[in-house]
């Protein structure tokens, strides 16, 4: 089964387990409009926590951090699935996550994951501030 969700005003830990739960039940999940998730905390914080990883690596050997909004969606819901066994690579295949809405996924119909889209506090940050920051050209 194929699940389209829109990203916009979701809180990008609670998408991500969501995400990650229905891709080990089976499904193909789309998301789209990474870029307007938001991540919850102070800015600043926000901004040097996601520096220090892409910053972290090495040129030769990584680990590799992404700059563009899209990657880093994809690498937090890695994170929440067993990665290194081949089910677990098996399974991150069925993710595709874009920025904005692509022409042949703009009729049809997206949902919403109405436990992440509490935001209960006014300090928050897009994914795409934060992409902007790390220097992706990608918006």
């Amino acid at each position: 089964m194929v699940v389209i969700i829109n990203a916009q005003g979701h809180v990008l830990g609670r998408l991500s387990t969501y995400v990650a739960k229905r891709l080990l039940n089976g499904d193909e999940v789309i998301v789209v409009n990474a870029e307007m998730a938001v991540i919850t905390g102070s800015r600043d914080e926000i901004f040097n926590r996601y520096y220090g990883k892409y910053k972290r690596g090495k040129i030769i050997n990584g680990p590799f951090f992404p700059k563009r909004a899209d990657l880093i969606m994809k690498r937090t819901v890695r994170g929440m699935i067993p990665f290194k066994n081949p089910h677990g690579r098996e399974v991150y295949r069925n993710l595709k996550v874009f920025v904005g809405v692509p022409k042949e996924l703009a009729s049809a119909e997206m949902m919403k994951v109405e436990a992440a889209t509490n935001v209960w506090t006014d300090k928050y940050v897009t994914l795409g501030e934060v992409s902007e920051h790390l220097g992706s050209k990608v918006r």
